[in-house]
């Protein structure tokens, strides 16, 4: 058996992790506290520190905002300059910026249901972006909606269409950015008052000079109330349309499909004019795909029908197809916040709270796409579209020791990948 030597010495297993900090330091803190403001005016922390302190639990591989006082904290500490704050003061500060809920009465159920707008906290994610070069002033850009259920415990969840209680937070996405959450009742329609949700999220970006050419919608957004909001704030929209059995009589006899292959599948293209709301002409491009197993669905017949309903008139009905189609691609953002960003485990008890939180990891996440396109990801064995557990165990799992010469602290790191001496601050005053 090996002989074993116990050593004292202060070296941590996170030797990545400090390049991050000093990153988010430089890029972030000030756009956060000039955002949300001065927390303290004395020897406590700021909403910046606390935010990087948040930002090191999922950096460093963690689950849960606990993971910061339990495992995390002598690790963290031993950067010289930068503090990390305890789990209980991250959770008292995502407390401090929670706001009201505010409720929305539907005149034909009078039911009522609660939605969280976390306007602040939604401003800073676009101002973050902004700062780190993300989301560029003036530029035009592709816009994705959805809502995302999250399944959870908590004392103020109702029950949602999908058999467990819940939030079904409304996510904007431009690229692979975050760029707006608003929560709401897990059992609020998706479509009651979108409108409103949506009109927040685009006054918002425009505020900041943030312009939409194209927004991509399922059928959850197919109501003429959202169309309006949608087409008032971009170039075009591609909607997918709910069940158009209005215009299968229409689309019957429709001649001049297009075969095409999308995917390595075969369907046939076409197009018609439609008049869906009355006085509103809009395009609805059709997809068909021949059923395969010998059964005829009784509005459909031999063929399943798919729709697009937008107000791109020009457009090839195959390019209007693949660019909807990149959509289903968004959803790994959402994979990526429960599995790696701590949807999985809200922190609180309420709706208010947790909607911060919901909006803290998601900057954190923004963050962290940033720092994996300006890192050379091939010398860490990683690509740019690595997630986080990948960037922990190649980038962040450094053997490292903060030392101190002559009044200047420097890091070591122990490892034979010299690409770090290109991340790393060679020394510290």
């Amino acid at each position: 058996m090996a002989k074993v030597q116990i050593k004292s010495e202060q070296i941590t297993p996170f030797g990545g992790i400090f390049s991050i900090m000093e990153e988010f330091d430089s890029l972030l803190s000030n756009v956060i506290d000039s955002t949300l403001g001065l927390r303290i005016k004395t020897c406590g922390y700021q909403y910046s520190e606390i935010l990087r302190s948040l930002m090191c639990v999922f950096f460093c591989g963690g689950s849960c905002v606990e993971d910061v006082s339990t495992h995390l904290m002598r690790h963290l500490s031993c950067h010289p300059k930068l503090r990390t704050c305890s789990a209980d003061t991250i959770l008292r500060a995502i407390k401090e910026l929670s706001v009201e809920n505010m409720t929305y009465t539907s005149p034909v159920s009078g039911k009522s249901y609660g939605f969280n707008t976390a306007d602040t906290m939604n401003e800073l994610l676009v101002e973050s972006l902004i700062s780190t070069g993300g989301l560029c002033k003036g530029q035009e850009y592709d816009f994705d909606f959805d809502h995302q259920f999250i399944e959870t415990g908590k004392y103020d969840a109702k029950p949602t269409y999908k058999k467990f209680t819940g939030y079904s937070p409304g996510v904007a996405v431009i690229g692979d950015y975050i760029v707006g959450i608003e929560n709401r009742d897990g059992n609020a329609n998706v479509r009651f008052c979108q409108q409103h949700t949506l009109e927040r999220i685009f006054t918002r970006l425009e505020k900041k000079g943030i312009r939409i050419d194209r927004v991509r919608m399922d059928c959850g957004s197919c109501s003429e109330e959202i169309v309006d909001t949608v087409k008032a704030h971009c170039n075009h929209f591609y909607i997918r349309a709910n069940r158009c059995s209005a215009f299968y009589d229409d689309m019957f006899i429709l001649r001049g499909w297009r075969r095409e292959e999308i995917n390595g599948i075969e369907f046939e293209l076409n197009s018609i004019i439609v008049e869906k709301w009355k006085g509103k002409p809009y395009r609805l491009v059709i997809q068909r795909q021949r059923r395969t197993d010998n059964l005829q669905e009784i509005w459909e017949g031999e063929y399943t029908y798919r729709c697009i309903l937008t107000n791109d008139f020009e457009s090839d009905v195959r390019d209007i197809v693949e660019f909807y189609n990149l959509r289903g691609g968004k959803e790994r953002i959402f994979d990526d916040m429960n599995n790696g960003f701590g949807w999985k485990r809200l922190p609180k008890s309420f709706m208010a709270e947790n909607t911060v939180y919901l909006l803290m990891t998601a900057l954190i996440r923004n963050f962290y796409k940033m720092i994996i396109k300006r890192i050379n990801v091939k010398d860490f064995g990683l690509s740019h579209t690595s997630r986080i557990k990948a960037f922990v165990f190649k980038y962040i799992s450094v053997a490292a020791k903060w030392v101190k010469t002559a009044g200047t602290y420097r890091l070591n790191i122990y490892t034979g990948n010299f690409a770090y001496e290109r991340v790393f601050k060679v020394g510290t005053d």
